[in-house]
């Protein structure tokens, strides 16, 4: 969460950036680092001093564009986009009544916040985990924020562009904003908290997005939601992770291989105080290991007290069909939790308002739905068991934990079921 000089910010959104009190000539290195001031000087060498920002003079809507992203900046992480925003306009005041070295230095001053923008916006959430190369955040250097800028058709259209990060994130920071103005500058902190956790900046174009606490999915697409649906996601003592990956396959006809904790825990018990038809009516096969060379065994040649009070350990598979837990289609993605989006034949599970109820994997409301979104078309029937159909084109997954929400321009809140907002209450003085 934002703490200190950024939560001071904060607090002064709400009143006009030009009601502050700055230096009258501002200097770059206040704000960044000799890296981003050698970038920018580099990069205006290269252009032989043309101007970016200002190209259309001191109201160019590029640089008002960057004004207005800079004054609510420190909801995006930056808490000085405020002093830089009220610094830019100063001179370019200044440069309208006629003083050139002004337009000069507003520009040169645009130009580094853009970069430390950027490279806030570029700073992956915390506690989230990057499990494929293909979703590892993008960390551009000074001079490519710089280019890319550059290179861009319309530059007020790009700021813009840039600014939303993603859908869930531009909706939550967008009510924030509105309500800090209504409210003179106070925020709820799970709000901050929220937007930090939804910081996530995908290059793709379709991507899915999961957030844990609302227990909802969301199908992006060309920075539009173009689809959800409810999931399932993990109880309180088994949570679903914060993580980024990316799907490559579905699996039709999948089988299940139990954890090693529900082995114990579930089948060994149930077989215990059931007997082995507990295992053959819910199609289970019990192997000897997890590893390549694993051979089938016969459940009476296993020691159940031992696999449940945790001394041997068994692989228990549950084969494909009307009673799989995976039901007819999974959607695996790498990653160390061994967590993976999946159907389910228990559907009224979906008429819950808590559902939080899984071991951490992810339930769908329609994996039928979801799979014809990412192929194109229907996955189709399939009588062969955990047959793989490749999709034409990876789709990034981001799970992430939203306890605060941008619902029709306001803020929205849902419960804090992983305890994840634990820290906020010590920083609610700070934000007032």
């Amino acid at each position: 969460m934002l703490a200190g000089a950024a939560c001071a910010a904060l607090t002064g959104l709400a009143a006009p950036a030009a009601a502050a009190t700055f230096p009258s000539t501002p200097t770059s290195s206040s704000f960044a680092s000799p890296q981003v001031g050698q970038a920018v000087d580099g990069f205006y060498a290269r252009r032989h001093g043309a101007t970016l920002w200002l190209r259309g003079g001191p109201d160019s809507p590029a640089a008002t564009a960057l004004i207005g992203t800079l004054q609510r900046a420190p909801l995006d992480g930056l808490a000085s986009g405020p002093a830089l925003a009220a610094q830019a306009n100063a001179l370019l005041a200044r440069a309208r009544g006629g003083d050139p070295a002004a337009l000069s230095n507003a520009e040169r001053l645009l130009a580094t916040a853009w970069v430390l923008y950027v490279q806030k916006l570029q700073t992956p959430p915390p506690a989230m985990t990057f499990a494929d190369s293909w979703v590892a955040p993008r960390r551009d250097t000074p001079a490519q924020i710089l280019t890319r800028a550059a290179a861009a058709p319309s530059l007020s259209s790009y700021v813009h562009s840039t600014a939303q990060v993603n859908p869930l994130y531009a909706q939550l920071r967008d009510a924030a904003w509105a309500e800090m103005q209504a409210t003179g500058g106070q925020l709820d902190p799970r709000v901050v908290g929220s937007l930090q956790r939804a910081r996530s900046m995908p290059f793709q174009k379709r991507y899915i997005m999961v957030d844990a606490a609302s227990a909802r999915l969301y199908m992006i697409e060309d920075d539009r939601i173009v689809d959800s649906m409810k999931v399932v996601v993990g109880k309180p003592s088994a949570p679903t992770p914060m993580l980024a990956s990316t799907i490559y396959y579905a699996t039709v006809n999948p089988y299940w291989h139990v954890g090693d904790e529900l082995v114990r825990n579930l089948i060994a018990r149930n077989v215990l105080d059931q007997g082995f038809g507990y295992l053959k009516s819910h199609g289970y096969q019990v192997f000897t290991s997890y590893g390549d060379d694993a051979e089938l065994i016969a459940p009476d040649q296993v020691d159940w007290k031992a696999v449940a009070a945790g001394r041997q350990s068994v692989e228990v598979r549950q084969l494909p069909g009307p009673a799989n837990s995976m039901g007819d289609i999974k959607f695996g993605f790498p990653n160390r939790y061994d967590i993976y989006l999946h159907d389910t034949p228990n559907k009224d599970l979906f008429a819950q308002a808590d559902r939080d109820i899984s071991h951490g994997c992810i339930r769908l409301e329609d994996a039928g739905r979801l799979g014809r979104w990412m192929l194109g078309h229907n996955i189709g029937a399939s009588d062969q068991p955990e047959k793989h159909v490749l999709l034409p084109t990876p789709v990034p997954i981001y799970i992430t934990y939203l306890t605060a929400h941008g619902d029709d321009g306001r803020l929205a809140f849902v419960d804090d079921v992983y305890r994840r907002d634990s820290a906020a209450p010590a920083r609610v003085a700070a934000l007032r």
